[in-house]
């Protein structure tokens, strides 16, 4: 029996500058999935991300979270890194259990899991000036995960990456999900690297924002390169494709009916 931890119905949001961002947006996140919010730029992807987090309020329709104590945690993975640069590494993931008043000394065992999960155990010391992009953005993601948040939110995180470092992160990503078995909700305007994530793809249409199609996928098809090389792979990639242009084309349409 699957179980929803966020349920978003007729959300719309407006911001003070005017700008509508959001209409009649229908949403369930559920237990256990990769749900990715997919579509072009500017269509309120981010924004969802904000809401479900608590950071933002709905103008209108609702939000709610019907076993509450199951997302009393949660990690939030912006597009950038935003570690303290005069801070290393482990102070950078120490930093949310700091904030809850919890000493050094019994955080050190989480921190070090973490880092230890996105592969950094030897770079406690280091400073975020000394890292790569791709190693920034695991310090990110273990800063988010030292909580062990029961629902992970990413914001287009690899977006600025190389190619082969997004690959990897991808892969890795998958791994941290199914050791944690944390809910995962990831933005991206990447078909390719939405299909290769998900086990369920939320389709945008442009601002303001509203779901126009999900297309779900097998949580047990393999995710690794033979998957990316497959027939199976293309063929949804083509239909994710084909879904965002469809949308994007709708929303076209009805500006120019408005």
């Amino acid at each position: 029996m699957t179980q929803t931890l966020v349920a978003l119905r007729g959300v719309g949001k407006t911001f003070k500058t005017g700008t509508l961002a959001l209409t009649g947006l229908d949403l369930d996140v559920v237990a256990g999935e990769f749900l990715t919010l997919l579509g072009p730029s500017g269509c309120g992807k981010s924004t969802i991300l904000r809401l479900i987090a608590g950071l933002e309020k709905p103008s209108s329709g609702s939000i709610a979270r019907p076993v509450p104590e199951l997302i009393s945690d949660i990690g939030f993975v912006f597009q950038e890194p935003t570690l303290m640069p005069w801070a290393n590494v482990f102070d950078n993931v120490y930093l949310p259990l700091r904030l809850r008043h919890e000493k050094r000394t019994s955080a050190k065992p989480r921190v070090e899991d973490a880092l230890a999960l996105v592969g950094l155990a030897a770079f406690a010391k280091a400073y975020p000036r000394e890292l790569s992009g791709g190693m920034r953005m695991r310090v990110s993601i273990a800063r988010a995960l030292v909580l062990k948040p029961a629902l992970l939110l990413l914001d287009e995180p690899f977006a600025a990456l190389d190619e082969i470092t997004r690959f990897k992160l991808n892969d890795d990503l998958i791994r941290l999900k199914r050791e944690l078995g944390t809910t995962v909700v990831f933005v991206t305007h990447s078909v390719y690297e939405s299909v290769y994530l998900s086990t369920r793809i939320a389709v945008m249409t442009q601002r303001p924002g509203r779901i126009a199609k999900q297309i779900a996928i097998s949580p047990d098809l393999p995710r690794d390169e033979n998957f990316r090389m497959s027939a199976g792979y293309g063929a949804r990639c083509v239909e994710a494709s084909s879904a965002l242009q469809a949308a994007i084309a709708q929303s076209a349409s009805d500006k120019e009916r408005a």
